[in-house]
């Protein structure tokens, strides 16, 4: 089969097209044939040396794929060949053929494409985990999403509509991206590009939820923007850390939790795979309850042919584009 493989982290460009043998299932493993791939800005961290787990070396780059079941290893039984599935696995997806274990595969529905469904990973799950494990989320709730315009915002901004937010505020780096933002469902811009961003952020959001601010924020950006976002809480708020896509990692005087009685927590959606896989599978059972009832959407995507895996993730990390970027490794 072809997959991309990766013999030294530091560079994107360090991974080769190759043929390697295809993998075999083993004990518990589901063996998919790969239809649609996702890139995502993990991936480019991963592949730089930059991420928490250092894959073991050579490897293939790659979360989230969408394919055929074609194999079942030993004491499998939540799918038979031929099943339309996900696979949440750490790397491995560029490639014609991964194996996955069972627990981290996950059933599409028909209404579900793979393209679809590959531009969906990663994004979804990891802001549902955000607003239904750690943010707690119930209906009536205003929800400050910031990074709105990437993957994990989009998702999040879609999801917490259709879980009941009353106020859903997108974040912008300028007003002319907001557009794609409410078209996912937002209500209201938070314009980043504003002068005094710590005084401005505030006003934004207290204007846009009558003086009540955000009892939910999810951060992936980091940087500043935490800091002014800090200061839009509610009483009672709660904010979740995704990442720091903005380069900074922040600080917080914890004095502030108190006197707004708010609390800031941290979500690494791996941990989420290896610890409870019974709730990663409530996590998929309602993003796709919710894409078979209308109330979510996969996001714009770009199809690309395995080959130019390298080409997708320099265009995401120099943002060049807003949509979702999938690898075809079967061809077009």
């Amino acid at each position: 089969m072809r997959a991309i493989l990766v013999h030294e982290l530091g560079s994107i460009d360090n991974g080769k097209l190759v043929e390697i043998p295809d993998p075999t299932p083993g004990p518990g493993q589901v063996l998919i044939e790969v239809h649609a791939a996702p890139v995502n800005y993990v991936d480019i961290v991963q592949i730089t040396g930059k991420y928490q787990f250092k894959p073991k070396l050579p490897y293939t780059p790659g979360k989230g794929p969408a394919g055929i079941v074609r194999g079942l290893g030993d004491g499998v039984t939540r799918f038979v060949i031929g099943d339309r599935v996900i696979g949440m696995n750490e790397h491995s997806g560029f490639a014609q053929k991964i194996v996955v274990a069972q627990n981290d595969v996950y059933k599409l529905p028909d209404q579900l494409s793979f393209v679809d469904a590959g531009a969906m990973s990663l994004g979804f799950d990891t802001s549902w985990m955000a607003l239904r494990e750690r943010a707690r989320i119930k209906p009536g709730d205003n929800v400050l999403v910031l990074g709105a315009t990437g993957a994990v915002g989009n998702a999040a901004v879609q999801l917490a509509k259709a879980m009941g937010a009353k106020v859903v505020l997108g974040a912008v780096t300028s007003p002319d991206k907001f557009a794609a933002v409410k078209a996912a469902g937002a209500d209201a811009m938070v314009d980043l590009s504003k002068a005094n961003i710590r005084e401005i952020l505030r006003e934004q959001v207290f204007a846009a939820t009558d003086n009540h601010g955000a009892d939910i924020i999810i951060d992936p950006i980091g940087g500043e923007i935490f800091d002014a976002a800090m200061r839009s809480i509610a009483w009672r708020g709660r904010v979740v850390i995704l990442g720091f896509a903005a380069g900074g990692i922040p600080t917080l005087k914890v004095n502030y939790l108190m006197l707004k009685n708010c609390e800031v927590s941290g979500m690494q959606i791996s941990d989420y795979r290896r610890r409870t896989p019974e709730l990663m599978q409530q996590c998929f059972d309602e993003i796709f309850r919710f894409v078979v009832d209308g109330k979510i959407k996969a996001p714009p995507s770009q199809t690309m042919p395995l080959a130019d895996y390298a080409t997708a993730m320099h265009m995401i990390e120099q943002r060049q584009t807003s949509k979702r970027l999938v690898l075809l490794p079967q061809g077009a």
